[in-house]
């Protein structure tokens, strides 16, 4: 079972990780900071293949949100069809015509990135920003706009079930930092400045064997413990991802605080944090030709003054 925390240990080792300042005090972008151009070069020069695989879910109705909560499973809603055009055809000589449509979804329903109004810690969110500059028209500052074109990185995946000889970790498996040390040095590959960090559990695997997404969103899952803070800190990674609704163990290790991980990496180090990546695709991938770096490219989509945002993620090699 995970460590078990107490309150004062999280806010204390959330205090000691604060990015707060680091970038001065207009920054909005927290640790993407690290993704410099050299970094950039670095990750496009891992592109021999290419080979383009996506770790984003569709999305649709048929996605891991089971109605409970906020949440939900993207709608997609037709404006005009071809049956519309077909029921006017009489009208338009010419033939053209033209569909259109909307969708209707919470922007963290699939695959996603928490953006930085996200989560608050002491009444303030990442750089000390007020949480109240949050408000029912969206985030005043700290909105995911700001990191829409940011994201374009080297990528490492740790394939933890691999690791261990599984095809999934059970609900409620800590991945602890000997993991995560030992899964880069089976792989032979290091995790440094600037890097997206992707992390898979195997949780995705374990519901497709079931058929179902039941208990997936909001329920018990493997995940990153909180001792990984410090060492994602450590290593100024500029992105963190798992192929889990929540990116942390749950149930959580601290008994009365909700998703404690979050406060230390969104709010105070100013880390991204990426939930419900699709990484089987991807770890297949790189089991078979037994390369776990790659070119990654994942930026949020601009919505202003949004607190997280879909993605279309890829991994390429």
């Amino acid at each position: 079972m995970p460590k078990t925390w107490i309150l004062e240990a999280v806010i204390d080792e959330g205090r000691r990780l604060r990015n707060w300042g680091r970038w001065g005090a207009e920054d909005q972008i927290g640790t993407l900071n690290f993704i410099t151009p050299a970094k950039i070069k670095q990750g496009a020069a891992l592109v021999r293949q290419g080979k383009i695989i996506s770790c984003t879910l569709p999305y649709d109705r048929k996605g891991p949100q089971m109605g409970g909560g906020r949440r939900f499973n993207p709608m997609l809603q037709m404006i005009a069809t071809g049956t519309d055009v077909a029921a006017s055809a009489a009208e338009n000589p010419y033939g053209l015509g033209f569909a259109d449509d909307m969708i209707i979804m919470p922007l963290q329903a699939g695959t996603q990135w928490d953006g930085f109004g996200h989560c608050f810690v002491e009444g303030k969110m990442y750089n000390g920003r007020e949480m109240r500059l949050v408000t029912s028209q969206g985030a005043r500052e700290n909105g995911i706009e700001h990191v829409a074109d940011k994201v374009t990185t080297r990528g490492v995946l740790l394939d933890i079930p691999r690791l261990k000889g599984l095809d999934w970790l059970e609900p409620g498996t800590p991945v602890m930092v000997a993991d995560l040390e030992a899964a880069l040095a089976k792989d032979g590959i290091s995790v440094g400045s600037g890097d997206a960090l992707l992390v898979r559990t195997g949780h995705m695997a374990l519901c497709r064997s079931r058929g179902s997404w039941a208990g997936y969103a909001g329920g018990d899952a493997p995940g990153l413990s909180l001792e990984t803070a410090a060492w994602l800190h450590e290593r100024e990674l500029a992105a963190v991802a798992t192929d889990t609704w929540g990116m942390e163990v749950r149930p959580n290790e601290t008994p009365d605080l909700f998703q404690p991980l979050h406060r230390l990496l969104i709010p105070n180090m100013g880390l991204l944090v990426g939930e419900i990546f699709d990484l089987d695709p991807l770890a297949a991938d790189c089991a078979s030709d037994g390369v776990y770096e790659f070119f990654f490219v994942a930026p949020p989509l601009p919505f202003t003054g949004a607190v997280g945002s879909p993605l279309n993620a890829y991994a390429i090699k």
